[in-house]
């Protein structure tokens, strides 16, 4: 039976039987069948199961190197389909069979729909599979990358950027973009192409970000809009990974007010309301960063009060951290009180689980040591509570509502009040003080001690990520 027919008349489901008549077509025919074994195959690269597929693979990477051209884009389409196939399980046989050393020799002389498909070939085989980027390194690829992004202003730069994005999750690699100039090209790779691609493109930046040099690079050259962009359209794993890179950059203090006010603290607290832990981590991390600035502390506290008011308990415990943590700067402490904050967290300080508690009562213990606080707290129905918990709680919550008490102890306005309460529980009361007192005293020579040190201690850069 002639081949070619049963190839495109056999509807048959036995896909092994289907891949195997056409093997032997794609091995050994004249040019005329191998190009409609190989179209054939692609066609039925879509449907067949992946183990029915593997046979053709090593067939077809020798195709790519074959003197008819013909061929050779034939296999780059076929290839592309392979790679391209759900999970990537085709990634690492193709690179394994050498597909990358040839894709690169056929690059600087190929042209229109073949580089096409040798560039998304290539973007797919690095993007799927870690040592696909190694081989594409070790081969020269980034220099070969560099030179054709430099000259490409079509539709071929998208693959190319992605394929700068997957060579950037390498250590070296990095280095060697920051030393060519090339951290434009990574930067412009966040906002093209698949959303993997950017991706990794955003993880490189974050990676880099760590060095002080190339953050301050970085702030310069725009990734924090790129990484902006990123965190509006990707989805929760993009959001998390740019979130992340542009909480890196942002502690570069010319980027604390700027990314804030391109409309950061909305989008971070998209995160700290997620589905994901890590997503609400970085959130909290972030704004901690971006309240060192006032005005900065004053929109981020609004947008925590209304996640207070929300029925999240995991959001609001994380926006409580956040309250925790910004309350030790100065310039947020009236902060916090103006934002509508403390009738909030006295509320949780009555109703919520433990571990929130805990977190509320470290905040107000922060809270009190200012005079315009404590009345807001006392108003709020503050004190009360704070004496409650001198006797019925757990010992981290006696010790905070200690503190607080000693706070309004030694407000002339509350002093009175806060006497006759105490001395209604005076043993749990003294056995707390006790313990506060020697956690202030330790603090306070661990301060010292650190303050010493970062005068004695030279400072140096991390150098590259």
């Amino acid at each position: 039976m002639n081949p070619d027919a049963q190839i495109v008349e056999d509807d048959v489901t036995n896909w092994d039987g289907k891949i195997s008549l056409l093997y032997p077509v794609i091995t050994g025919g004249c040019e005329r069948r191998q190009l409609r074994a190989i179209y054939e195959f692609a066609r039925l690269s879509k449907l067949a199961p992946d183990s029915a597929l593997f046979l053709v693979v090593p067939a077809l990477v020798g195709h790519l190197g074959s003197s008819y051209p013909s061929i050779r884009e034939a296999t780059a389409f076929a290839l592309c389909r392979l790679a391209g196939r759900a999970g990537a399980p085709f990634c690492p046989i193709i690179g394994q069979h050498g597909a990358i050393s040839i894709i690169l020799g056929l690059l600087p002389e190929s042209s229109d729909r073949f580089r096409r498909s040798l560039l998304r070939l290539l973007s797919a085989l690095v993007a799927f599979h870690g040592p696909n980027r190694i081989t594409l390194a070790q081969n020269n690829g980034l220099d070969i990358v560099l030179e054709l992004i430099t000259s490409c202003f079509d539709d071929t730069r998208k693959p190319l950027l992605e394929i700068l994005s997957a060579m950037a999750m390498l250590r070296e690699v990095r280095r060697l973009v920051i030393s060519a100039g090339a951290l434009s090209f990574l930067i412009e790779a966040i906002s093209l192409g698949r959303m993997i691609s950017r991706m990794q493109a955003a993880h490189a930046i974050g990676l880099l970000g760590v060095s002080k040099r190339v953050r301050c690079m970085l702030a310069d050259s725009g990734a924090a809009l790129a990484l902006l962009q990123l965190i509006r359209e990707g989805n929760q794993s993009a959001k998390i990974t740019a979130g992340n890179a542009l909480g890196i950059i942002s502690s570069h203090v010319d980027c604390i007010r700027p990314v804030a006010e391109a409309g950061a603290i909305p989008l971070y607290i998209e995160l700290l309301e997620g589905p994901e832990p890590l997503g609400r981590e970085i959130a909290e991390d972030v704004f901690c960063i971006l309240a060192v600035a006032e005005e900065n502390a004053v929109l981020i506290a609004e947008q925590l009060v209304r996640v207070l008011r929300g029925c999240d308990e995991e959001a609001k415990s994380a926006a409580v951290n956040v309250f925790w943590d910004i309350a030790v700067y100065k310039h947020s402490v009236p902060v916090v009180r103006d934002s509508g904050a403390v009738p909030l967290l006295i509320e949780i300080l009555r109703n919520g689980n433990v571990d929130i508690r805990v977190k509320v009562m470290g905040t107000i213990a922060l809270l009190c040591y200012e005079e315009a606080n404590r009345r807001a707290l006392a108003e709020a129905g503050g004190i009360p509570l704070l004496i409650d918990l001198i006797n019925g709680a757990s010992e981290e919550l006696r010790d905070y509502a200690t503190e607080a008490l000693t706070s309004f102890g030694e407000d002339p306005t509350f002093r009175d009040l806060v006497s006759e309460a105490n001395d209604m529980n005076f043993p749990a009361f003294v056995d707390a003080s006790g313990r506060v007192n020697h956690i202030l005293t330790s603090n306070e020579y661990m301060s010292s001690s650190m303050s010493r040190l970062s005068v004695e201690q030279p400072t140096s850069d991390p150098g590259f990520s």
